[in-house]
């Protein structure tokens, strides 16, 4: 089943009314359980890519489905709604709240879930213990390794059940043998649970793991 469609996508910046092409003639399909690389260099397009998939910005021109749903045509409201109930996002930075706990964090995205808060704290929990953080659920993210904080950054893609999880160099911040337990615990989630991942990434390590390579040089897929 196809979960992302994008047809024919163009995306351009402006700098001085002047168009600067980031994206040009992108054509790309991902079905459900891909453990996707989109691979290139600094600069080559794959964040731009990566922020129109997960609506964060739209297209210049083409299309782009997710879930079957066109997002290129929807307003912000909409979109934000395709954010908050398909996608989830894993940062190379972390992005933890630094005044909540780990479960605290983990627990956030489902403010918005129609769930009594003993339920939101359950699945919480649940998210980090499947991580093996739960011993340290009241920490604050400073009080926790680099490691220790990306896994609690994927404890919160994963706890809403997303279509989508969408992770823009999630290893790039982690030493090897930490940034490999990482993606040893996503492909983990991915087969287990079916999980669909696309990585923006050249880490060798989330590459080697993949289920599908797929390289952009230059805004172009090649």
């Amino acid at each position: 089943m196809a979960i992302v469609t994008i047809e024919n996508v163009h995306k351009n910046y402006f700098l001085n009314k002047t168009a600067v092409p980031a994206l040009q003639a992108i054509n790309l399909v991902v079905h459900k359980g891909e453990f996707l690389a989109i691979a290139g260099p600094s600069g080559s397009g794959k964040t731009t890519l990566l922020n129109l998939i997960g609506c964060m910005d739209t297209p210049t021109s083409g299309k782009v489905f997710i879930d079957e749903v066109q997002t290129d045509q929807l307003s912000s409201d909409q979109l934000a709604d395709i954010r908050r109930e398909k996608i989830s996002f894993i940062f190379q930075n972390f992005n933890l709240l630094p005044v909540l706990s780990a479960v605290e964090n983990v627990e956030y995205p489902l403010l918005w879930k129609r769930l009594s808060a003993k339920e939101k704290r359950k699945k919480a929990e649940q998210a980090l213990d499947s991580v093996g953080l739960l011993r340290f659920a009241k920490h604050k993210p400073l009080e926790l390794s680099g490691g220790q904080q990306q896994r609690t950054a994927i404890a919160r893609a994963i706890v809403t059940d997303p279509l989508v999880i969408l992770a823009d160099e999630p290893t790039a911040n982690l030493d090897h043998t930490m940034g490999e337990e990482i993606v040893n615990l996503m492909k983990k989630n991915n087969q287990e649970k079916n999980m669909t991942f696309i990585f923006s990434t050249h880490d060798q390590k989330i590459m080697d793991k993949a289920s599908r390579i797929v390289r952009i040089w230059d805004g172009k897929l090649i």
